[in-house]
């Protein structure tokens, strides 16, 4: 039911908290997706929001910068390679929809042109960390079952024992890469495929809440949920981001749809390191910083990498995968005191951010997670009883709305344990939502820990 048909009088304006259903809703602008029977794919849709909320549509702006090279791919170039990559891999290679492409890589500018290509062909994309060992890819392999491979030169021998794939893997810092991006005119015109919301568009890797590895369906219409959330501020010129967390992550991948949906240039690191992130930043004017906390606590405690480094474009800092302690926001407000530091709880298996800090006012809340975004809802439930609880009390959080995940693939059974009635996903967090309808973050309920913003089971 959409909140706007809900009795207004029973939500409280503060927390969201309706007391009659015991759950909480969001406060935040409603989001507005396209019916769920018409056709469209999630890089469709980011496309479409572009055209739709940017006030620099009819700007060539710049959509990515490769902070090594510098090279800069402007968003009518972006479009042309991502058009012409679609054709190729469609005409020559023989890709189809409801094939799975696993892409091992760091990354690269090549991945957004890469992602964008494969779900407009209805192609599912599983990508995976090139840190990997052998063994762990060829289980992950097992799982999605692709039927071709994109890794890189640094990592493409992880792949070498594989028997399974039905075409060659293709490294995207080749030249035969590149090729495939800008052969002019196109090597044959792009048949057009009927992608469902409901299709299947990534699968990615969690270790849920049992510490085991599982592959998370995600859907077309869960990536459009999650993009429909991210908000355009007024500003004279395109924010520029710095997305220091990898793309193969739901955290970093989300930033590739949003700064496209956005008209964002985001500046592309392949190897996260703190003096050269700081040197990017400058040199590119980064507006936006997406991180780690270990990427927080380094700013904030460096004084020999950040001390006299201009970074006075910097406007807000972005950090989730697990809560900053109020010492570390403190040191870093300490030295960077105009810049916004935003805060947010998401999962894998709720296609990223559900509750999130918007703005200065907001992120003075230190230790709260943000409140609820946009099309979730959320409950606080007594694991002991099953009772939901009102706002202030700790309990686990269960969530719902259109970008969770359509189950783990192969494995009805731990889908069956962590989606429950209704829709309902259950997080395994110990959590409480105060009467302002900030979520905080107190511990987990499984056997399981978080080791620089990761799951990791003990």
């Amino acid at each position: 039911m959409d909140q706007a048909a809900k009795p207004h009088h029973l939500i409280d304006s503060k927390s969201g908290f309706n007391r009659e259903t015991k759950t909480f809703h969001s406060l935040r602008p409603s989001i507005h997706l396209p019916p769920q029977h018409i056709p469209l794919s999630a890089a469709e849709y980011a496309f479409s929001l572009r055209l739709l909320n940017s006030p620099w549509q009819h700007l060539d702006s710049l959509a990515f910068i490769n902070s090594s090279t510098g090279q800069r791919v402007s968003f009518s170039e972006f479009i042309s390679k991502t058009q012409t990559l679609a054709s190729y891999l469609q005409s020559v290679i023989g890709l189809s929809k409801g094939d799975t492409a696993f892409v091992l890589s760091q990354n690269l500018v090549q991945v957004p042109i890469l992602c964008f290509s494969l779900l407009s062909l209805g192609v599912v994309i599983s990508p995976a960390n090139p840190l990997n060992t052998d063994s762990e890819i060829s289980r992950l392999i097992q799982q999605c079952n692709p039927v071709i491979a994109f890794s890189t030169s640094s990592s493409a021998h992880k792949l070498s024992n594989i028997t399974t794939l039905r075409f060659k893997t293709i490294l995207l810092d080749s030249p035969e890469f590149d090729s495939m991006t800008t052969s002019s005119p196109p090597i044959q015109k792009l048949d057009h495929v009927e992608v469902r919301q409901s299709d299947l568009a990534a699968i990615f890797y969690s270790s849920g809440t049992t510490g085991t590895v599982k592959g998370v369906m995600v859907t077309h219409r869960n990536l459009m949920a999650n993009v429909a959330g991210a908000y355009a501020t007024e500003r004279k010129s395109p924010a520029v981001l710095l997305c220091a967390v990898p793309y193969f992550h739901m955290y970093g991948y989300s930033f590739i749809l949003k700064s496209v949906a956005l008209s964002e240039c985001a500046v592309v690191m392949e190897r996260f390191d703190l003096r050269k992130m700081v040197r990017a930043m400058e040199e590119f004017r980064v507006t936006h910083l997406a991180l780690a906390p270990p990427l927080l606590v380094a700013m904030a405690k460096n004084d020999d990498v950040t001390g006299g480094c201009d970074l006075s474009s910097l406007e807000e800092v972005v950090c989730g995968g697990a809560p900053l302690g109020k010492d570390v926001i403190s040191a870093f407000l300490a030295r960077f005191p105009r810049v916004a530091i935003l805060q947010g709880y998401g999962l894998t298996e709720s296609t990223g951010g559900v509750f999130r800090t918007w703005g200065a006012v907001e992120s003075v809340h230190w230790g709260a997670a943000g409140k609820l975004s946009a099309g979730f809802e959320a409950k606080i439930v007594n694991p002991d009883t099953g009772d939901a609880l009102p706002p202030g009390k700790q309990g686990e959080l269960w969530i719902k709305g259109p970008a969770i995940m359509k189950g783990y693939v192969g494995d009805p059974e731990a889908t069956s344990t962590t989606l429950v009635a209704d829709g309902w996903l259950r997080t395994g967090d110990l959590c409480y939502i105060d009467e302002e309808g900030f979520l905080y973050v107190v511990d987990r309920l499984k056997e399981l820990i978080k080791c620089k913003g990761y799951q990791i089971p003990r």
